[in-house]
């Protein structure tokens, strides 16, 4: 029970729900993308990760000073289901789908640069 409580918890937060969302689409997201796209700080977005990592929806690797997310393996059957049950009509999620391919037609070193401009980031 106690693995299904923290799933749920950590699904309780719509950016946490867009970024599995994208993750489903996308083999693996960098950070700077995943800010990009959700138009948070760099600091909360790195906490939204970690809450999907404990969950042990998604993993990470580094690549050099870049951190990639990527939906863990195994991924829950079910819940994959669900989910693109659930948001593949949401407005939100079609949106995202949209920026997303803008965003990833940036190089993460021009992605990071213009963040830091903004305001910071952990690159």
């Amino acid at each position: 029970m106690e693995k299904t409580l923290t799933i749920t918890k950590s699904l309780a937060d719509g950016n946490r729900m867009r970024v599995i969302a994208a993750l489903m689409e996308k083999e693996e997201l960098c950070v700077c993308q995943i800010v990009e796209m959700l138009r948070l700080a760099t600091a909360t977005v790195s906490r939204h990760m970690s809450i999907l990592q404990n969950a042990r929806l998604v993993q990470s690797r580094k690549d050099g000073k870049w951190v990639y997310y990527r939906l863990a393996e195994p991924f829950p059957e079910t819940l994959r289901i669900w989910l693109f049950e659930s948001l593949s009509g949401s407005p939100e999620i079609q949106a995202d789908r949209v920026l997303l391919e803008s965003i990833l037609e940036c190089i993460p070193a021009d992605l990071c640069r213009r963040q830091k401009k903004r305001k910071g980031c952990a690159c």
